[in-house]
């Protein structure tokens, strides 16, 4: 339901983009058109279905295999955001500007507390603040508003989790990489390893060299 009102809207606006849907399958083609939407109806569906407040609705319209427009609204918590290629983000109309340095205060994830490698991450990189959130999209927003500095995954993200995110925190002054901080690019499959969204690229650089080290305790051979 979510997806057909979403894609009904969007045709409206523009009836001749193709529409590109975690929730259509039959949208998913790997051979991309070179303007499109991508969209993600509900991300965040856990939090949607246990009733908590971290679910968004997000839509990236996707040229030359980059997000150049972004509108993802969290409507539980009246929270918009929208980024232009080149022209800034905003949240609720109000511009988006990280300028902090590579500090790493806060540490943002979807657990009551720290768990897993966060719980590494927040022990050994001496964060000082965890917070929680739901959806893979709210969470790399809450880091583009100046409301956490880290955001970061070790699993199997999709093009669909991030490519309008990416587009806020980037306008805003931030930066997204692939977990071992690879560039972030679009068009080739829907799977990207890991995700780091951070406030900086001081900070970015912190993580991926604290990630490295952690890889090497773990798998010493």
């Amino acid at each position: 339901m979510a997806h057909t009102a979403l894609a009904n809207r969007l045709q409206t606006l523009a009836p001749d983009l193709p529409i590109l849907s975690e929730e259509d399958v039959s949208s998913q083609v790997l051979q991309r058109p070179d303007r499109y939407w991508l969209i993600d109806p509900i991300d965040g569906t856990a939090s949607f279905v246990q009733g908590f407040d971290g679910f968004v609705t997000q839509v990236a319209l996707m040229q030359d295999g980059q997000p150049c427009l972004a509108a993802i609204n969290a409507p539980a918590l009246g929270l918009t955001y929208i980024a232009e290629r080149g022209k800034g983000s905003c949240l609720n109309g109000e511009r988006l500007t990280l300028r902090g340095p590579g500090t790493l205060d806060v540490l943002i994830d979807n657990y009551p507390e720290p768990r897993g490698i966060t719980l590494a991450a927040y022990t050994g990189l001496g964060f000082t603040r965890y917070l929680e959130c739901g959806g893979i999209s709210l969470k790399v927003c809450r880091v583009a508003d100046g409301t956490a500095d880290i955001f970061f995954k070790d699993v199997m993200v999709k093009d669909w989790d991030i490519a309008a995110p990416q587009l806020v925190l980037s306008e805003a002054g931030g930066v997204m990489r692939d977990i071992h901080g690879g560039e972030i690019s679009y068009g080739h499959d829907f799977n990207h390893e890991g995700l780091i969204a951070a406030a900086s690229e001081q900070a970015c650089r912190r993580l991926v060299d604290w990630y490295h080290a952690y890889e090497k305790e773990q798998c010493p051979s």
